[in-house]
């Protein structure tokens, strides 16, 4: 087994996360420029990217810690 994960796993974390919170951005700001509209339905379902990329950045630390003995 790969002692070392791939950073890539890393990288993947950091662009979903980034995508959730420029979608939580965008959430916010719609409404204002649309006066007073919502926003569509894929901005919201993109929000949930922020959690996931988090999730994932979360086992790319937990696959790249040393174990204890």
């Amino acid at each position: 087994m790969n002692s070392h994960p791939s950073p890539r796993l890393l990288q993947a974390a950091g662009v979903v996360f980034a995508i959730g919170v420029a979608a939580i951005v965008a959430l916010f700001v719609t409404p204002l420029v649309t006066d007073g509209g919502t926003a569509p339905t894929v901005v919201y379902l993109l929000t949930m990217c922020a959690p996931l990329g988090f999730v994932l950045g979360i086992v790319f630390a937990l696959r790249s810690g040393r174990r204890s003995r």
